[in-house]
């Protein structure tokens, strides 16, 4: 299946991130913490916890505090209560962002987003006003140049729903969020490495903004991204 042209803008959200390491690790500790909380402290048994875990791994965080942090969550010692929250709205061009949140104080949380939208030429709607337009996916994607026989051969076999050959030569996999663990391993044992492997909510068609606009969009971005109780900021915008 033909997609779009997604690796400068997958590369350029990358970038992003990358920028922002100083946040990571207390988004990735929240993350320990409400799926250690949810479903038990033993990785085999759960799912989410592994995903988090691995992220946490990949933000270098010391073996200790992961043990630590999930020691701490699944042991219900003393800590935080921690809510997650979506807020979904719009942005620059009538783009779609979905800021998933988790806080301790939801009053303050709304409070914020609504702010940075509304300050940021963006507008905070309703629930389920633009999550339509996502797929809540696993998603695994391979530079320009990998071999999309080989791909497409591995993961379709492993369970993947789809293989995508975006315009740009990048190759996407997108998984149900249950079976993206068992195809990245897979994927993983044929020397198939992913450059982005993640469960996440793709857009199912984007907006293209160039210019003012696009720079306008990022600035709405990167003032979510950097309020304190933001875990992820999704969106539909090709800048």
């Amino acid at each position: 299946m033909a997609g779009h042209s997604k690796w400068a803008n997958i590369q350029h959200r990358k970038g992003r991130q990358d920028e922002k390491r100083g946040k990571i690790w207390t988004r990735v500790i929240r993350e320990i913490t409400v799926a250690a909380r949810q479903g038990g402290g033993d990785p085999a048994m759960n799912p989410r916890l592994r995903l988090a875990i691995d992220k946490a791994k990949a933000a270098n965080m010391p073996a200790d505090r992961i043990k630590y942090n999930v020691d701490k969550a699944s042991g219900n010692l003393e800590g935080q209560a921690l809510e997650e929250i979506r807020y979904e709205g719009y942005g620059i061009g009538g783009a779609a962002v979905i800021v998933d949140t988790m806080t301790d104080n939801r009053v303050r949380t709304v409070a914020e987003v609504r702010h940075a939208f509304s300050k940021h030429g963006g507008n905070l709607g309703t629930d389920g006003s633009v999550s339509f337009q996502f797929k809540h996916c696993g998603q695994l994607v391979f530079a320009p140049g990998t071999s999309e026989d080989k791909v497409m051969e591995v993961a379709l076999e492993a369970g993947a729903e789809d293989v995508i050959s975006d315009d740009d030569g990048a190759i996407e996999v997108l998984t149900a969020p249950t079976e993206f663990e068992t195809v990245k391993l897979a994927l993983e044992a044929a020397g198939l490495n992913p450059d982005v492997a993640e469960v996440t909510m793709r857009p199912e068609n984007t907006v293209a903004l160039e210019g003012d606009d696009a720079v306008r969009m990022q600035k709405l971005l990167d003032v979510l991204e950097d309020l304190d109780d933001v875990q992820e900021v999704f969106h539909n915008a090709e800048l």
